[in-house]
């Protein structure tokens, strides 16, 4: 197996390094941490390490997740895994290389204060190689403006677990388009439906933060 390899099979077991017990056949045996050295030592080409290692890895781990065969735990071990191979990867990017495929600005919406889903999603957006900006819970319009402003090509995500803050969504939507904003608007929780994300005038809806990553890629024309 080659080195890239063992990486995307190290980032879907989740195993981060060598004292990681995590799973348990795996510890004390080198995790995403030594193997991305090591491929970095042997002159691997950065961009294969990202892309073909540790991002087609968490590809695998988001369909596991769609599938029902991995749940949380699992998931955030891997976005663990990947998080830690990229903070290796970092130090040796030339100025013309990038680690992000696009940019998500995340937040929940204003009254809610629910950011377990959201952070799932951020988890799995940067482990898909996208740059995330966390607005945090309880974010105003105005805040999402803001940052839409800040960051022109991004897509704004937001994340309502109540039905009585999901309304604030068609609030940011309205928001956005009033000041001519071009940023793609995503948007998702539990009672969120597609039928919702129509009516206020989102572009995409996504059910899950695996179904989240795609419909980004979807949103800014990214190959799946």
């Amino acid at each position: 197996m080659s080195l890239v390899q063992e990486i995307k099979e190290l980032v879907i077991k989740g195993h981060i390094h060598t004292q990681s017990k995590y799973p348990s056949d795996l510890e004390g045996k080198p995790g995403v941490e030594e193997t991305v050295r090591q491929a970095i030592e042997q002159k691997m080409e950065i961009a294969t390490i990202l892309r073909q290692g540790l991002i087609a890895g968490m590809d695998v781990v988001g369909e596991k997740f769609s599938k029902g065969e991995y749940f949380v735990p699992e998931m955030l071990f891997s976005a663990k895994a990947m998080k830690a191979g990229l903070a290796i990867l970092r130090p040796h990017m030339s100025d013309k290389e990038t680690l992000t495929v696009g940019k998500v600005i995340i937040g929940t919406v204003q009254g809610d204060m629910h950011d377990i889903g959201k952070n799932l999603v951020g988890m799995m957006l940067e482990g898909a190689g996208f740059e995330v900006i966390d607005m945090g819970i309880n974010t105003s319009p105005e805040k999402f403006l803001e940052a839409a402003q800040q960051h022109p090509g991004a897509i704004v995500g937001m994340s309502a677990l109540l039905t009585i803050t999901m309304e604030k969504m068609k609030d940011v939507v309205d928001l956005l388009k009033s000041k001519g904003s071009r940023n793609k608007v995503m948007i998702g929780g539990a009672p969120v439906t597609q039928n919702f994300a129509s009516q206020i005038g989102a572009d995409g809806y996504a059910s899950d933060a695996s179904q989240a990553v795609m419909k980004a890629k979807e949103l800014l024309g990214i190959k799946q």
